[in-house]
């Protein structure tokens, strides 16, 4: 049975394989002359990209040209060759040659890859670029989701990892080999890591969120510990002696960063888990809450129903079913 006990390599890799990044959908764009696109809500489309998936990470990779993105309400931002803009909870956004009066062009999802979209005037292209999904699981506890900005913008990833990323995403589009959705995912997925490596390495100091905590000295080595035993039966006391800190430092510095308590997260995120372990295999309910830190399954399911609004049998249907999904409340995952 997948024990959830088991060290982990590090916090970042164990939440980015509990929340299941899989699935991804990609499609091409060529934009000339004067040009504007507006996207949708990522869940709105979420029926014809990845329709099991529960959450949908949008992003746009520019590989020549220039372009403006921004959020409704929010200042543009100016994107060039090689940088990647990513909106992590699936806001709607826009896409426009210029600033100012646009011709307000809106597109629909299309075929993926590869299909080629083109908008503009019909001239020779000025602008590419790859518009993409990656699905993940949101609820009950996404850690990561909460620490990212809606529209992050990542300056001018490597030519060579570019180059190469964009290459093996249309040979495997185009040529259809055998195991292209599962290469396509884990493409998805490597992209989204070094994004994530990237914008980790230039948070400016005095920024919280769980990433900040990641590297805090004494927080940053609290999560380790959390996350290579979650199923042990800490306490306070326990984590900071193992964190070389007082309890009281550990629980102001882990709230300013993380925004709750370590007891509060360590629950949360053992609820994560157990929903993975739901989801992914066919292990009695009582196992799975041993292996989330409860000693009794009647403890586990009182558990996991406050936390999620479902028996933990409910929970694993739903995954089986994504029909059966209730609609995550307004803000979930942020």
């Amino acid at each position: 049975m997948p024990s959830v006990s088991q060290p982990a390599m590090d916090p970042l890799s164990d939440v980015l394989r509990v929340v299941r990044l899989d699935g991804a959908f990609f499609y091409p764009v060529e934009a000339a002359g004067p040009w504007s696109v507006e996207s949708a809500l990522a869940k709105e489309l979420k029926p014809r990209v990845l329709p099991a998936a529960e959450h949908l990470i949008s992003y746009h990779i520019l590989t020549s040209g220039s372009c403006y993105a921004w959020l409704h309400g929010e200042e543009p931002v100016q994107a060039f060759a090689g940088d990647v803009i990513v909106f992590p909870h699936g806001d709607a956004n826009v896409m426009s040659s210029a600033l100012g009066p646009s011709p307000g062009i809106t597109t629909s999802c299309p075929d993926r890859y590869p299909h080629t979209v083109v908008i503009g005037d019909g001239g020779t292209p000025t602008t590419s670029f790859v518009c993409g999904f990656l699905g993940c699981d949101r609820r009950p506890f996404n850690p990561l989701l909460t620490s990212l900005p809606r529209l992050l913008l990542m300056r001018q990833m490597s030519s060579g990892w570019l180059d190469d990323f964009t290459r093996r995403l249309r040979e495997e589009s185009q040529l259809g080999r055998p195991g292209a959705d599962g290469v396509l995912t884990r493409l998805a997925e490597l992209m989204f890591i070094e994004v994530l490596r990237r914008y980790l390495a230039d948070l400016p100091p005095g920024q919280s969120g769980w990433l900040a905590g990641l590297r805090d000295e004494v927080v940053g080595q609290a999560l380790r510990l959390l996350h290579a035993r979650p199923a042990d039966p800490w306490t306070l006391e326990d984590l900071a002696r193992e964190s070389n800190s007082s309890r009281t430092n550990l629980a102001k510095r882990f709230t300013e960063l993380v925004g709750q308590p370590p007891m509060q997260y360590l629950a949360q995120w053992r609820m994560q888990l157990a929903a993975n372990l739901l989801s992914q295999t066919g292990n009695k309910v009582a196992a799975i809450g041993r292996a989330a830190g409860y000693d009794s399954e009647a403890a586990f399911s009182r558990a996991f129903k406050k936390a999620t609004g479902l028996s933990p049998g409910a929970w694993r249907e739903t995954r089986r079913d994504p029909s059966l999904r209730p609609e995550a409340p307004a803000g979930a995952g942020r």
